[in-house]
This record gives structure tokens, sequence and C-alpha cells, in this order.
């Protein structure tokens, strides 16, 4: 079929898109074009393929779907909304000999990410089941203080990446979803709720079936609390608070309680009754990835939002330390960088640098030197931490970066897990 029969929707449209061969049903696609990764269960064919240094989901369905699912993903991603990126539209595909094909939707696939069943098929902690569900949660109250309803919650249709020891939840398909101008009703989050625990039980009761869930972990109980998840992380976000006037202080309590949980607030309403001896305040517009963005505003660096939070928590330490807490915040914050971050990132060996992001690593590496120095009874140099992490942790991680070759802006030149980099914590 020529290329120039496609009939491509993109905002950005690639040319390299016009080298896949749109005339051959999805599923009779070459290995050479295929990127082997893990999938989710899936109503609709889905495959991986590489584009660049890029890897790209192509899903099969209706041109009326494509598009609007298109429409929606490109939506949620202007509302900064924890979703994959859409790519294009692509119909008029034919065969050869002239069978009318399949439209596509292209979504470019969200590195570091892995669907819940390929999570279940490395060693996890027991409670690995809870953390999807509690990640799934959180996903759940920020598209819903967004006005989206969802529609088809479940692990299915998010994708997970590392956070710090938690996990960051992302949506992966919003075909079945609505984006309303206003707020939701209780009704319509009930009903997402409902949804999401009927299939989250579901999917676990099918893992468990597979031998692949911890015999301790009830897929039902797990269910049942992303309702309990839900419903406090919402009362925290969205319920007013009323208390006397003479305890002003729990207003900076409340913004403190959100900002701990990664939200900002735009705006707050305070209010006094009629003694004005009380005062009543609630959150008007909620933002989550507050510790993202300030971590992104002093270094440059973008993670995840419990990545971030302990990044902050070095940083903040780093600052607190030696002479330097009188020196500007964001000269400091790039010392930290040139001097503890990225010489650690740099001491990575090149065929490990696919396992994790940076910012897990680091976090990973932290953790590594406590548990160490705890054990020792000593403060293991954060040197000889770095050499024992990568040996004895990171070279036995299976990869989970998708991006063929290098990460964009990377990690410079290679010095080997013995570089020095400046150990301010055995300086204090």
């Amino acid at each position: 079929m020529p290329s120039s029969a496609l009939s491509i929707t993109s905002a950005v449209p690639d040319p390299a898109l016009l080298d896949l061969p749109w005339d051959l049903p999805l599923e009779l696609w070459p290995d050479e074009t295929i990127a082997a990764l893990p999938k989710g269960i899936s109503r609709h064919l889905v495959r991986f393929v590489r584009l660049g240094e890029h890897v790209l989901a192509i899903k099969e369905t209706t041109e009326e779907m494509a598009q609007r699912e298109y429409d929606l993903l490109r939506t949620l991603n202007r509302l900064d909304m924890p979703c994959v990126e859409p790519i294009a539209v692509i119909t008029n595909r034919s065969a050869a000999d002239g069978e009318v094909l399949a439209p596509v939707l292209v979504t470019r696939h969200l590195r570091f990410s892995l669907p819940y069943r390929a999570i279940y098929s490395q060693s996890l902690r027991p409670d690995t089941a809870t953390r999807l569900v509690d990640a799934l949660a959180v996903l759940l109250a920020r598209l819903h203080v967004a006005g989206f309803f969802w529609g088809d919650v479940s692990l299915s249709n998010t994708l997970f990446r590392r956070d710090a020891g938690a996990f960051a939840a992302y949506l992966v398909d919003a075909e079945t979803g609505k984006l309303h101008d206003g707020a939701l009703s209780d009704g319509q989050r009930d009903q997402d709720l409902e949804i999401g625990r009927i299939n989250i039980a579901g999917e676990l009761l099918d893992l468990q079936a597979g031998g692949k869930l911890d015999e301790d972990v009830d897929p039902v109980t797990v269910a049942d609390h992303i309702v309990a998840s839900y419903r406090e992380l919402w009362t925290e976000l969205t319920a007013s608070e009323s208390f006397p006037e003479s305890e002003r202080w729990r207003i900076a309590r409340r913004v403190e309680r959100l900002n701990d949980l990664g939200f900002d607030i735009e705006e707050l309403s305070i209010s006094r009754d009629e003694t004005g001896a009380r005062v009543r305040i609630q959150p008007k517009v909620v933002d989550a990835g507050h510790h993202s963005r300030r971590l992104l505003r002093l270094t440059g660096l973008d993670a995840g939002e419990n990545q971030a939070r302990r990044l902050l928590n070095d940083l903040d330490a780093y600052r607190m330390s030696g002479d330097r807490t009188t020196r500007d915040e964001e000269a400091v914050a790039h010392e930290w960088l040139a001097k503890v971050f990225e010489p650690v990132v740099r001491a990575i060996p090149r065929e490990l640098r696919g396992k994790l992001e940076p910012a897990e690593v680091f976090h990973q590496l932290l953790e590594h030197r406590w548990y160490r120095s705890q054990d020792e009874k000593r403060s293991v140099p954060l040197a000889e931490a770095l050499t024992s992490y990568i040996d004895n942790v990171l070279r036995h991680r299976r990869d989970e970066m998708t991006v063929v070759g290098p990460p964009t802006g990377a990690i410079g030149t290679i010095t080997g897990p013995n570089q020095v980099v400046e150990d301010w914590r055995d300086k204090v």
C-alpha cells in the first residue's frame, strides 16, 4: 500500500511513522519491528514497536474510538495528569490485496513503567498488591479532581513506575473515560470506585490462580482497600474543616498535610461564622506534584513524587551541613547536584543504566547505605556503599527501561563506582 494512502492525525507528526508496515494486520507485523515488552491485558490487539530511540504502543480499534481517546489523552496531558502521551491516529489502512485494515491509536510507551502482571513476575514484598492499589487510588483521586470519569478503573489499564519504595500509577487506557467541565458527582466517583474494586478483585484472583500472588494476600480485602485509601485521600483534599479562631495554626497544618501528600493548594477558602469565634477552611483547587515541582525548580531533575521527596530530604540535609545554611537555596541545590547526585549517576556502569531511573537508583543507594551502616554500626562511606550497591543489588535487577539506546541527557563520562563523590555526611 502506498504510504500516501495513509491518513495520520498527529499534533507533531513523525515522518518515521511512514516506515512501519501499515499494509499488514498488526498481528502479522515482523519480529524485527516488534519490541518485546511485557504487556497488560487489553480488549484490543496491542503491539510495541521501536521507532528511533523511543518505543511506541500501537492499538487496533475503530476510527471513532481512536480519535476520541487521542483527544482525551491530549487534554489530560495538558492538564498534567499522569497518563501516556498520544502520538497519532492512523486511518485509511489497507493490505496489498485491498483488504481494509483497522485504524490504530499510537501512544508513546512510558519509560521505566511496567504493567502489574510484569511486576508480579519479579520477587516482590508481600504488600506489593496494597502498594499498587494505593498508587491507583492516588491516580483516581487526581483524575476526579480534574473532572475525569474513567469508567474502567483497573490494574490492567494502568502502568506503574517505581517511586522510592512505592509505586506511581499512570493511566494507559482512556477509551471509556469522559472529561466533565465541572466537578464529578458523588455518584460518578462512587461508580468509578466500585468498578475499580470489582476489577482489581478479579485481576488479583487471576494472579492467585496462576500462583503469582503471595498466599497470605486476600484479593478481595486488597480490592476493598482502594475504597478506604481513596476516601481517606479525597477527604484530605476536599473536606472543609472548622476550628476555634484561637487555633488558626490549623490552617498551616492543613496545608502542610496536603504538601506531605504531594499536593499544592492554589486557593484556600477561609471564613468566620456569625459570632467570629470559629474559622472554616476548605481547599478550592488542589494540584499534585508538590515535591517533584520543587525538585525540578531547584535542580532541573524530573522525578516521581516520592523520589523527589527523598532527594529533597538529602538536598535539605546537605544544605544544613557545613556553612551552607546562609547561602542561596538554588545555588546550594546546583552544588548538591554537581557534587553528590551526578557523580553517583555517572558511576553506574553503562550496561546497568537500563535497570532503573537515576532518581530511583539514588534513592535505593541511600537506603542501601543506611542499612549497611546500621548492620556494621559505622558510617559507611558513600563511595563504598555505591560499589556494594552496584555489585550486590543493581547488577542483579531486571532492566526496566524500554528506550533503545542511552537515556536522553545523561550520564557523561563513565568513571566507575569508585569515583570520588563529596560525601558530606561523613564531615558533619
